[in-house]
């Protein structure tokens, strides 16, 4: 946190996007706008996986929390990282990669040697 995270290491996700940002905090509650072709400027690979940026609205008119169980920032981007790994994107991915691998190394039968 000292170097300049948000929140800390163990709790954080793995390259979050958007979306995924955006669902998690729709589901919640929140007033939600994601603007798909912002950027940020140091980043230095421009797919479009990586861009976008999420909009929340935190507090009211009158300065009190939309949600009373997210009062500030950092509780909402813990909350995120809590819930992301357990969309059901995340856990698909997971399961399906395992599958792809095994059907890859059958095609592998027969490339060896040449027989003299």
């Amino acid at each position: 946190i000292a170097e300049g995270r948000r929140i800390p290491i163990d709790k954080a996700v793995e390259n979050p996007t958007s979306t995924e940002i955006q669902d998690v905090c729709a589901a919640v509650g929140f007033n939600v706008l994601l603007e798909k072709n912002k950027m940020y400027p140091r980043e230095w690979n421009r797919d479009v996986q990586y861009r976008g940026r999420v909009r929340i609205q935190l507090k009211q008119d009158d300065g009190n929390p939309c949600l009373p169980q997210f009062p500030t920032r950092k509780s909402v981007m813990l909350y995120a990282a809590e819930t992301i790994p357990k969309l059901k994107t995340r856990t698909q991915k997971m399961g399906g990669s395992d599958q792809s691998l095994q059907q890859g190394e059958g095609g592998k039968k027969g490339k060896g040697k040449k027989k003299k």
